[in-house]
C-alpha cells in the first residue's frame, strides 16, 4: 500500500508512555490506595488548580466528563421536580450533555445555538416562554470554545434557574484565560482520550464556590461526606488513582503537547492558504487542539468534501452528528426551532488530528478538500514542530 493510500485516522490519541507513568504507578503500589480521591488524585487536583489559578478546594476530579457533569447537576440543581421537569440543552453538542440531564431526572428541552459562537445565547433565553418549567440550563462549550460566564450569571440572577457549563474539551481555553471563564457556576471538563488533555477516561468540575464543591464531592461519592450516611442524590463518579497517574504524567509534558497541537493547526492553515480554503478552517486556538474543522459553505460542498475524504482513505467525523435530535433515542424531545443547529451539523467536518500527524498526511487532506479546480501546491513546512515526513 502506498503512502497516499494509507488510512489516516480522524483522531489518533497519544497518552504518556509507560516509562513516564512508572514513577506514579510505583507510588500507587507503595500507598496501596487505588481510588476514593487518593494521594495522586489529590495531587492532580492541586496541580490543576494552580494551572487554572483557582483555590485548591475549587476543583473536584471525576471518573469521566459525564460523571463530572452529573455530579455538578445534582449538587447545583438537584434532581428534577414535577413543577420544573425540563433541562434546556443546546441542540449542537455531544449527546452526553442530554444524557447527564436525563440521568438526573430531567427531560431535555433542546434549544438552538448562535450561528457565530455555536453556543447557546443566555440573553435570548431570559424571556423564554417555558422558563417557569425549566429546572436547569446546561450551556455547552462547542469543540472546546470556553463559555463566558457573565451572561449566564445574569441569566441565573434574573430567572433563578441553576446553570451548569458542560466545558467538554475546553481545558486549553480555560487554562489560558481562567479569569474570563471560571466563576461559582460549575464547569465540567472531560479528560477522555479524544481530548487534548487526557487521563484516558476522567474529568473534573471547577467552581469558585467552596460549599458547592463539597456538595459535588458528596454527589460523586454515593452521597457520603465525612460519614457513611448517604445524604443526597448521588452517583459513583470518583477518579481512580491509575487515571490520576496518567493525568499527572500528562501535565508533566503538557506544554510540549499543547505546542504540537497548535503547530498542527498552523500547518493546516499554511497549506490551506495555497488552496484558498484557509478561511474555512477552524482550529486551535479558536477551538481545542484536538479538533481541526472544515466549515463547508453549503450542503453540496459538505457532501462532496466528505466523499473526497473517504475516496482518499482519510477518516473524518461529524463530531456532533446531526445534533441531539439526530440520535434515535432523543428524536422525540421537545425543542425550539433549530435552524442554526441543523446548518452547523451539516457543514462542520472534523479533519484528521494527531500530535504527530505528518506533513504528507496534511497535504493529502488539503488535496481532498480542494474542490474541482487547481490542486493544492505542496509547500515545505517551516514549523519547528512539524513531524518528519
Amino acid at each position: 500500500m502506498t503512502e497516499t493510500r494509507t488510512p489516516v485516522a480522524v483522531f489518533r490519541p497519544q497518552l504518556p508512555k509507560a516509562e513516564r507513568l512508572l514513577p506514579y504507578l510505583r507510588r500507587i503500589d507503595s500507598a496501596r490506595i487505588y481510588t476514593n480521591w487518593g494521594p495522586l488524585s489529590a495531587e492532580l487536583e492541586e496541580r490543576l488548580a494552580a494551572r487554572f489559578q483557582i483555590p485548591r478546594h475549587a476543583i473536584v476530579s471525576a471518573s469521566s466528563g459525564t460523571a463530572a457533569l452529573t455530579g455538578a447537576i445534582l449538587a447545583a440543581a438537584g434532581r428534577a421536580v414535577p413543577s420544573r421537569p425540563l433541562a434546556m440543552v443546546p441542540g449542537f453538542t455531544f449527546v452526553a450533555t442530554a444524557i447527564a440531564a436525563e440521568q438526573c431526572g430531567y427531560e431535555p428541552y433542546v434549544i438552538d445555538v448562535d450561528p457565530q459562537t455555536w453556543a447557546a445565547d443566555p440573553s435570548r433565553l431570559v424571556s423564554h416562554v417555558l422558563c417557569e418549567r425549566i429546572g436547569l440550563v446546561i450551556a455547552a462549550a462547542p469543540f472546546g470554545r470556553p463559555v463566558p460566564h457573565d451572561g449566564w450569571r445574569t441569566f441565573r440572577a434574573r430567572t433563578g434557574i441553576p446553570v451548569i457549563i458542560d466545558g467538554g474539551a475546553s481545558f486549553e481555553g480555560l487554562s489560558q484565560a481562567p479569569g474570563a471563564y471560571l466563576s461559582e457556576i460549575p464547569t465540567a471538563l472531560s479528560f477522555h482520550a479524544t481530548k487534548s488533555f487526557s487521563t484516558g477516561e476522567g474529568g473534573c468540575v471547577l467552581t469558585t464556590d467552596g460549599d458547592l464543591a463539597q456538595r459535588i464531592v458528596r454527589c460523586l461519592n454515593f452521597g457520603f461526606h465525612t460519614s457513611r450516611d448517604s445524604a443526597s442524590a448521588s452517583t459513583n463518579g470518583k477518579m481512580s488513582e491509575y487515571h490520576a497517574a496518567i493525568g499527572l504524567a500528562e501535565l508533566d509534558a503538557w506544554d510540549e503537547k499543547r505546542t504540537a497541537f497548535a503547530g498542527l493547526a498552523d500547518r493546516y492553515r499554511y497549506q490551506l492558504a495555497d488552496a484558498g480554503l484557509h478561511h474555512q478552517f477552524v482550529g486551535a486556538p479558536d477551538v481545542a487542539g484536538c479538533y481541526a474543522l472544515f466549515l463547508a459553505s453549503s450542503v453540496p460542498e459538505s457532501a462532496e468534501v466528505q466523499e473526497r475524504l473517504s475516496a482518499s482513505n482519510l477518516e473524518y467525523r461529524l463530531w456532533y452528528g446531526r445534533g441531539i435530535l439526530g440520535h434515535e433515542y432523543f428524536r422525540a424531545l421537545p425543542h425550539d426551532p433549530l435552524d442554526s443547529t441543523r446548518r452547523l451539523a451539516d457543514l462542520l467536518i472534523g479533519l484528521p488530528v494527531a500530535v504527530d500527524l505528518s506533513d504528507s498526511a496534511v497535504l493529502r487532506v488539503v488535496a481532498a478538500l480542494t474542490l474541482p479546480g487547481p490542486r493544492a501546491t505542496r509547500r515545505e513546512s517551516h514549523y519547528p514542530n512539524s513531524p518528519a515526513r
